[in-house]
């Protein structure tokens, strides 16, 4: 068992880790010394750079040091998520945090030789942000970090997750050696309610107030969990999280336990995130091995532990009264509230329930006050706020922010803007649960209140990014077909509701419906709303509410005129071919699979041979045609 003193020891021996990673700037680079400095490579573990064989690239640099005798000068370090996506897989030459992107397992020898040994950068695989004519050399240069102020993502990117003493390194176990030292129960549950930290799961509900309402429950046994179930499409900030910073979980639930009473904790995390699930069982193994998980931690007397429960992928486990009875072993299935979960939650006993991002912040609000959290945010929204930037943006990945940044400083200056020229139409917050902001509303801040103020919600932090290709119909659909499938059918209201309302949506994008049908919509929406058992089913309709409030103008096209805008909705699609642009080469109707494709009479001037025209009663709407046609004469409409 460690006491606080061995912590403080590995703490300080850890020193030369926090001085080379905090060291590396594009400021260094001229003074640089290659002879005089031990050199550390970090390259990103998380699961989209794993994707790309970043483990491979990993195998290649330890292979090269290995065969040159250089392992006691380089030290290789398997990282978390870097958080800017888009660049990946990533890899972080330090002391001068040289920002290698798209790096391939045949860079490895260049980086060795020329940076390693020789000492020069290689310029090459340097990362080039959209918009930006420069190179960079430190991540800390481009335009997706100088935005960002990181509190839940400190240690992603900078320390290896399956190490617990770099995690000491960079003070951790510090905030729960202070409060076992030196605050009582309550002392924790007013630091964090004074901080204003409000859950990062969705709703919002003040952390501090769970904390107190669970304290103050009446029970000979308590429990901690965390939801790090994480189940909307294009979300991944929790799994992200435990991934690159396993332990910082681990310690705030904790302290958690401390504060309500609790000496068992669970987190429920989607087994579809292995490589999450592998470094929390890394991280709890030798957080026990070092006492700091067990009884008697820090031979203070205050017992703790944690396991980990795998979900199956139901979306409704999400809902925290589902998850629980899924980790009593049960069809994961919501109850009625009241009694809430922490009067009556896990093993009918008092719960408390954060997600992975609420967790994430405790440590530092408990090391640096409450009063060093509430200087970044909004009144009703304080701190940063992490979301998961994808769609169509150049900058995707993860970024970290203060609550009531205003949406479009996300989007153009952290983000990069849309590619390809395109202009900006709708963001979607909240995922199946939020709403769709419109380019009007681009100023709006990101903060719980202003979103729901405009049909939006915060959600757990997805934010999908849409340009004027698509359509805000179909984007509804597919949000609903989501909801319509994870419904665990509990409630009539959820069950029925939501599968009526999709017939609905689907008569609107097959151009069978009428007026008559959106105003149907709309009434059905708010049926489902006020009546469904969960959160699930009471959220379901918002991105159709959100999209016929800004977007009627299209669900109005799709039923009057027949026609998809954004020539996205097939039913209503009609392929035509520029016959004064068409060569005759016939690529079009070698690739059509319906055989809709022919010649006509007609020769366009300067071209030898008859334009194509294609049979609309045989076209199927795939596509193949415009796909194929290198000269740009098939358009769709």
């Amino acid at each position: 068992m460690k006491t606080i003193q061995d912590i403080n020891a590995i703490r300080e021996k850890m020193q030369s880790v926090i001085a080379m990673r905090n060291h590396g700037t594009s400021k260094d680079v001229k003074s640089f010394e290659p002879t005089h400095l031990k050199r550390e490579v970090l390259i990103c573990g998380g699961t989209g750079c794993h994707s790309n064989k970043s483990d491979k690239i990993r195998d290649e640099f330890n292979k090269i040091i290995k065969e040159k005798k250089m392992e006691n000068d380089i030290l290789i370090v398997m990282t978390g998520c870097f958080g800017l996506c888009a660049a990946g897989p990533v890899v972080i030459v330090y002391p001068e945090g040289a920002f290698y992107s798209k790096v391939k397992v045949e860079d490895v020898a260049e980086i060795v030789e020329k940076h390693l040994i020789g000492g020069e950068i290689v310029d090459r695989l340097l990362h080039t942000s959209p918009g930006e004519v420069e190179k960079v050399v430190a991540l800390s240069d481009t335009n997706f970090y100088k935005q960002q102020k990181r509190v839940a993502l400190r240690n992603c990117g900078v320390i290896d997750p399956e190490n617990i003493d770099e995690y000491i390194a960079f003070d951790g176990y510090q905030a729960l050696a202070k409060v076992l030292t030196s605050m009582s129960s309550q002392e924790v549950i007013d630091e964090v309610l004074k901080s204003g930290l409000r859950g990062r799961g969705g709703a919002g509900f003040p952390t501090g107030r769970k904390w107190q309402f669970t304290h103050d429950a009446v029970g000979d046994v308590k429990y901690v969990c965390c939801n790090a179930d994480e189940g909307d499409p294009g979300a991944f900030m929790d799994r992200s999280v435990l991934e690159g910073d396993p332990h910082a979980v681990i310690e705030a639930m904790t302290i958690a336990g401390y504060a309500i009473g609790a000496h068992q904790g669970y987190i429920y995390v989607r087994a579809e995130y292995p490589i999450a699930v592998h470094r929390l069982q890394v991280a709890i193994g030798q957080a026990k091995e070092y006492g700091l998980l067990g009884k008697n931690i820090f031979g203070l007397g205050f017992d703790f532990d944690l396991e980990i429960r795998l979900g199956a992928g139901a979306f409704v486990c999400g809902e925290e009264t589902a998850l629980m009875t899924s980790i009593e072993g049960h069809r994961g299935e919501p109850r009625p509230r009241p009694p809430f979960p922490a009067i009556k939650g896990l093993f009918a006993k008092p719960t408390l329930l954060n997600n992975v991002e609420t967790y994430a912040n405790v440590c530092q609000i408990i090391l640096n006050g409450a009063d060093w959290f509430c200087q970044t945010g909004t009144e009703k929204s304080r701190g940063t706020k992490v979301f998961a930037l994808g769609g169509k943006i150049n900058n995707t990945g993860l970024v970290e922010v203060p609550m009531g940044t205003p949406l479009r400083k996300v989007i153009e200056d952290i983000g990069g803007g849309i590619p390809n020229g395109k202009k900006f139409k709708a963001a979607q917050t909240g995922g199946p649960s939020g709403g769709c902001i419109p380019a009007s509303l681009i100023d709006t801040p990101v903060d719980y209140d202003s979103l729901i103020a405009i049909g939006s919600m915060m959600g757990s932090g997805g934010l999908i990014v849409m340009d004027e290709d698509n359509c805000m119909v179909d984007i509804a659909k597919f949000f609903l077909e989501f909801t319509v499938d994870e419904s665990c059918g509990k409630c009539t209201a959820c069950r029925l509701g939501t599968r009526r309302l999709l017939e609905m949506l689907t008569k609107v994008t097959d151009g069978t419906a009428t007026l008559e049908t959106l105003d149907e919509m709309e009434k059905l929406c708010y049926y489902i709303k006020d009546n469904s058992l969960c959160g699930l089913g009471q959220t379901a309709p918002n991105p159709v509410l959100s999209t016929l409030r800004y977007f009627r103008d299209e669900y109005e096209a799709h039923v009057v005129e027949k026609r998809c805008p954004a020539g996205v909705c097939k039913k209503l699609l009609n392929f035509t071919i520029d016959k004064e642009k068409c060569i005759g080469c016939g690529m079009c109707a070698r690739n059509c699979p319906a055989n809709a494709i022919s010649k006509t009479d007609y020769v366009a001037p300067n071209h030898k041979l008859p334009s194509m025209v294609i049979d609309s009663a045989k076209c199927v709407k795939c596509g193949a045609c415009m796909a194929n046609c290198k000269f740009n004469a098939i358009s769709k409409g």
